[in-house]
């Protein structure tokens, strides 16, 4: 038996290859966009990819299930009540692919979506009872998914409480690959970054699944919703229609025919450099979103409007590439350019640039003294907010700039905070596009670093004060 796991740092998404040497066939549990890793894994086992399984409609990311059926010819299955308008089969409760000796079992675990099924893992060489459950948006490592990306919280919450009963019914040996790890939206913060447990870990460690009573788990789980994937309907429609088999690689433009596009109407700029390069110099009106680490996708996404033509700069070429790719992987593809040269490129031919003023946040309580008139705004998200923010500071979480200017004053200076610094430098940088300010990027640390030059912390509801 051949079993591996393929991990999305970028958005956090976890996929599975399972197959059967004797057989030398293999299924891929929801692939991402990029199908490569599946190709290469089974390529070095021998393997023919033969299957693929959706454990549900992604509201996330775009599958590359087409991109893989076109490769390799394998059938797709999913659960009935996805709606699927692609050639399919269907995957109900307790329908089975068998790779010889590995089974694959569905389990229907609605909730998180109204077609969502796990896929219940067994090797009949080595018993009847089952090792593992690939349990994608329905459990995850030390949380559950979220109930309210396709049918009302409540009754997401409710099925969700039927489904965490069903699966916490398996041995408590069963190992656990969920579909998410950290940093996805398809949960909560307390999505872990392990990319497996056990169903007696999770069983005996999560507050959630402790709670005994459906109507007060339902209470709980409600109750801390953040904020959705961007792009949410538009995701799933790609995801449930045709298939989806590829984007052309966008051009490389030259500086001077960039900057002529990026001040056509409705262009937006996005720069993957780090935030305290784009700070020092970048293209008037751009939007920075840090290529490095995770997430970069998402935050993208969340700040620039879904149909708006896109252009990307970077350090290299290359790297606005993977931008590139990973904006596809969310259903991005309105990309038109990337800067050939990279920024470098940029500047050797003299083209106009602007900046952001950056301060380290152990600096701010100096700053407010020196400028009484500068608002801090603070970026983060509701719970952060009401666990305690600087006094007097303005509460608007980034993702909100996408639509609204969250009672932003014009004309007035303002500090961008975080928890860190990489939100509020992307805040500050869509504020500053869009003329307000001037803006300060509060980088270097967050609230605490802030409140430890003697500002002062106070809690309070989100949207207060």
């Amino acid at each position: 038996m051949l079993f591996r796991q393929v991990i999305n740092e970028d958005l956090g998404c976890a996929s599975y290859v399972v197959g059967d040497a004797a057989t030398g066939t293999a299924a891929v549990v929801d692939p991402q966009w990029d199908i490569a890793p599946y190709l290469q894994i089974a390529a070095e086992r021998g393997l023919r990819i033969a299957h693929v399984i959706e454990t549900h409609t992604h509201a996330d990311h775009v599958s590359g299930h087409g991109r893989l059926h076109e490769a390799t010819g394998a059938t797709l299955h999913v659960h009935p009540l996805a709606g699927a308008e692609f050639p399919h089969e269907p995957f109900p409760d307790g329908a089975e692919v068998v790779l010889g000796e590995v089974v694959l079992r569905a389990i229907h675990l609605p909730g998180h979506r109204p077609e969502h099924t796990g896929v219940v893992v067994l090797d009949t060489s080595r018993g009847d009872r089952p090792w593992a459950v690939l349990t994608g948006d329905s459990l995850f490592v030390g949380d559950v998914a979220r109930p309210d990306l396709a049918v009302a919280a409540d009754e997401g919450a409710t099925d969700l409480y039927d489904s965490m009963t069903r699966l916490l019914g398996l041995p408590e040996f069963v190992e656990v690959y969920p579909g998410h790890i950290g940093g996805s939206l398809c949960g909560s913060a307390a999505i872990s970054e392990k990319t497996s447990s056990t169903i007696g870990f999770e069983k005996a460690a999560q507050p959630l699944l402790a709670i005994g009573e459906r109507d007060a788990f339902v209470r709980a789980l409600t109750a801390r919703l953040g904020v959705k994937p961007p792009d949410l309907q538009r995701v799933v429609a790609m995801n449930r229609g045709p298939l989806l088999t590829g984007v052309a690689d966008p051009p490389a433009l030259e500086p001077d025919e960039l900057w002529r596009r990026a001040r056509e109407p409705g262009v937006v700029v996005i720069d993957g450099r780090e935030s305290a390069a784009f700070d020092a110099a970048h293209l008037p009106g751009s939007v920075s979103a840090p290529l490095s680490g995770s997430g970069f996708a998402t935050r993208a996404a969340m700040v620039t409007p879904p149909d708006a033509p896109l252009l990307l700069v970077a350090d290299h070429a290359d790297d606005a590439l993977e931008m590139a790719h990973r904006l596809a992987a969310i259903g991005r593809r309105t990309v038109g350019g990337v800067l050939a040269g990279g920024f470098a490129a940029w500047e050797a031919q003299g083209l106009p640039t602007a900046s952001l003023e950056r301060i380290m946040a152990g600096d701010l309580a100096a700053r407010l003294v020196a400028q009484p008139d500068l608002l801090v705004v603070d970026v983060r998200e509701a719970h952060e907010w009401e666990e305690g923010h600087l006094a007097g500071s303005l509460h608007v979480p980034y993702w909100s700039l996408r639509d609204a200017d969250g009672g932003v004053p014009r004309g007035r200076p303002l500090a961008v905070v975080c928890s860190a610094g990489r939100r509020a430098g992307v805040a500050a940088s869509v504020l500053a596009a869009r003329g307000f300010g001037p803006v300060v990027h509060v980088d270097g640390g967050g609230v605490g670093a802030c409140a430890a030059g003697s500002v002062e912390v106070v809690a309070g509801r989100a949207g207060e004060q």
